[in-house]
């Protein structure tokens, strides 16, 4: 073998075996440490909509309004992506389009007055109703019977009320569901996004 078919083997094989690392490093990556989400249904809008994708992180403490990946507690096999509005211990209510916690009014900036009365006019044309309560009224109390949410536990809601199945519905949300805190929406690029 020539030094030149030979360096040519040897700048092979060290490519091939960085390609290895790299491969063997993003497998671990996604595996133990980031998530690759892809959005499925309008529940998030209009923050998030069908088929965009999303970069999360698997270990993060949670707080209120982060838009999470959790284990759907209704169907096997299948990811929600919500977002948490009640942290352990939180009092929540909504009652005429506002949201409280604890009994103070919280500000929801992902979800403007123009957001709202588009999203309920196209709920109404949709579904044939005539729904004025972009946020219908409940509270803990009247969903759950407890009057807040339980130690370990959060309530997550969907961006787009009127249709989104959240914990309104199935309940609270144990901390080990929640598998991933949504970081970046990647794709479309026009769409690029930190949360």
């Amino acid at each position: 073998m020539n030094s030149k078919t030979k360096n040519n083997f040897t700048n092979f094989f060290q490519t091939m075996v960085l390609f290895g690392i790299v491969l063997i490093i993003s497998q671990l990556l996604l595996t133990y440490v980031l998530g690759n989400e892809i959005v499925n249904g309008p529940s998030m809008e209009p923050t998030l909509y069908e088929g965009q994708k999303l970069l999360s992180v698997k270990n993060f403490k949670v707080k209120r309004n982060d838009i999470v990946v959790l284990k759907a507690p209704d169907k096997i096999d299948t990811l929600y992506i919500k977002r948490v509005i009640g942290l352990p211990g939180d009092k929540v209510a909504s009652k005429n389009d506002i949201l409280y916690i604890n009994d103070k009014p919280i500000k929801q900036p992902y979800l403007t007055k123009e957001i709202k009365q588009k999203k309920l006019e196209q709920f109404n044309n949709t579904y044939g109703q005539s729904q004025s309560l972009y946020t219908n009224d409940f509270t803990l109390k009247s969903l759950f019977d407890v009057d807040r949410v339980p130690k370990g536990e959060y309530l997550v809601m969907g961006d787009n009320r009127p249709i989104s199945h959240d914990g309104r519905s199935f309940g609270f949300v144990k901390r080990n569901s929640l598998s991933g805190k949504v970081l970046l929406r990647y794709w479309p690029l026009n769409k690029f996004r930190g949360f």
